[in-house]
């Protein structure tokens, strides 16, 4: 047991809380109560104990008081301070994310009674090495990289994650306009984050990923925090209407209609899916070749289209059309595609970033029937699904 100081010199042995840990702590004196009697001292429980040599990195440090308020808290690493939060009537206090594994810990905490005097707290521990950890594999966007405001954040584990809420807890998005978002768990190892409304224009993003000593599943801790910073660019949102044949282009405010064809829509594969689709990536010459077919095969084709922005896994895009002029702003010819003028196409790659918006209305093949086979085709499901699929939920 520790020892406290009386305020006559006295030294009295001070009764531990029930569960308490074991730490070192020295009183100032206080004021008498109008009976002449003291008011009890402050009186301060750590968790891990003074000393412990293991501690669950995941549990984290929690600090309470009794008979009395929390004043200061200071829990340091490798001389870095921890971040961590009081409860409203300051008795108790914890930190913010998990304890790195394998690490030292330093505790300092300053309580006062009801009278004012103070107790003051010291302890130090380390927690348990982890033998089997998980990381992050991948995530989307790059580091700095200029997207559109659909853009998600994808999220790739190097092992499948069991305890999903601790992981998702540990990731923290900042933006600075504040925009709401969530997480939906794709599978075991993918999440992604999505906002309620699309990203504010012209900002930027953080991703800090709090995952050491995070127990993703049984005896398995993060290995180490991540973070990922990147640029929210202009707002680029596009509505291509396969009724009327002709899509608005909407950046930043100032709009441009141009013609397109969309597809034909004799079969389903033929069909352009309806729905809000995710700009991928663009080039200045894509080679597009019927899949499942060879050449000789009814339906096949293998052609050089031009100024080809991605909007699907299967093989959608917005491009400068083929030939075919004729149908441009007349009728749907194409093999899925939206297909646009040379000026349209032009003006359309030249503003297109990953993470921009085009939103196809008017076809009876939806994109939220195939959210399985279509890439990022997060925008498709309503936000109440959406957030059915986070772990905290």
């Amino acid at each position: 047991m520790g020892k406290m100081r009386s305020a006559g010199g006295m030294l009295a042995v001070v009764a531990l809380l029930a569960g308490a840990s074991a730490c070192t702590g020295s009183s100032e004196a206080g004021t008498n109560g109008k009976d002449g009697t003291k008011a009890p001292d402050a009186q301060v429980r750590v968790t891990p104990a003074n000393g412990t040599g293991a501690a669950r990195p995941d549990q984290g440090v929690a600090v309470a008081a009794s008979a009395g308020k929390l004043e200061q808290v200071s829990v340091t690493q490798g001389g870095a301070q921890v971040p961590g939060d009081f409860n409203a009537d300051h008795t108790q206090w914890k930190t913010k994310w998990t304890l790195k594994p394998g690490a030292s810990y330093a505790v300092n905490v300053t309580a006062k009674n009801a009278k004012g005097k103070t107790t003051t707290t010291q302890s130090t521990f380390t927690t348990q090495k982890a033998t089997q950890t998980f990381k992050i594999a991948d995530i989307t966007p790059m580091p700095g990289e200029k997207v559109g405001v659909g853009m998600p954040i994808i999220v790739k584990f190097d092992k499948p994650i069991a305890n999903r809420a601790n992981v998702e807890r540990a990731l923290e998005v900042k933006s600075d306009k504040g925009d709401t978002g969530g997480w939906h768990w794709m599978s075991s190892q993918e999440v992604v984050f999505r906002t309620k409304q699309f990203w504010g224009a012209h900002q930027n993003v953080t991703l800090n990923a709090h995952l050491a000593g995070v127990r993703g599943l049984k005896g398995v801790y993060g290995k180490a925090d991540v973070s990922r910073s990147f640029k929210i660019g202009a707002s680029n949102v596009t509505v291509a209407n396969a009724k009327t044949h002709y899509m608005k282009v909407n950046h930043d405010g100032v709009v441009k209609k141009f013609p397109i064809s969309t597809g034909v829509g004799t079969t389903m594969e033929y069909t352009t899916t309806s729905g809000l689709h995710i700009t991928q990536e663009k080039a200045e010459t894509v080679t597009m070749e019927s899949p499942g077919r060879r050449p000789g095969d009814a339906g096949y084709y293998k052609e050089e289209v031009h100024l080809a922005v991605r909007i699907t896994n299967r093989g959608e895009y917005v491009h400068q059309s083929v030939g075919e002029y004729d149908a441009l702003g007349n009728r749907n010819a194409s093999h899925g595609c939206v297909r646009t003028s040379p000026t349209g196409a032009r003006y359309f790659y030249n503003i297109a970033q990953r993470g921009d918006i085009v939103n196809v209305t008017g076809t009876r093949r939806k994109l939220a029937n195939e959210v399985d086979s279509n890439g990022w085709v997060f925008w498709a499901l309503s936000w109440d699904k959406w957030v059915a699929g986070s772990a905290l939920h």
